[in-house]
């Protein structure tokens, strides 16, 4: 799990807001600290969202220290929040393989500890994001 670094700020006649020093315009309150926490997680997890299905890159999280560098950082107590991603949905899909392929597959997922289906997305990944 990826651990993003959240500014907390309060003014005496507000709520605490809640910032995000990785994802500018990444913000959100709560009237106490624990709901700002809360709301923090589910802020940053809509807004990573939203940058995936626009196809933006998601910056890696910065270190505490490196945040804290910033002078315009330093009005704000740092909190760690964690980015939990829903899973991708699954889908069902037909696919045409030679009659001998199969049971290799089958007997390569079973040595290895996979399934099929999972035998056949990890390889196909693996070709297509190469690293």
């Amino acid at each position: 799990m990826t651990n993003y670094i959240a500014l907390i700020h309060k003014d005496t006649d507000s709520e605490f807001g809640v910032s995000f020093p990785d994802l500018p315009g990444c913000v959100s309150v709560g009237a106490t600290l624990e709901e700002a926490r809360i709301n923090a997680e589910e802020a940053l997890r809509l807004h990573v969202d939203g940058m995936i299905e626009d196809g933006e890159p998601i910056p890696a999280p910065s270190a505490p220290d490196e945040v804290m560098a910033n002078p315009a950082n330093r009005d704000g107590a740092v909190i760690i929040v964690p980015l939990k991603i829903a899973p991708p949905r699954t889908v069902r899909v037909n696919i045409t393989l030679p009659e001998t392929t199969l049971p290799d597959i089958d007997a390569y997922a079973e040595s290895h500890g996979f399934t099929r289906s999972g035998l056949l997305a990890r390889a196909a990944k693996r070709m297509i994001d190469p690293a």
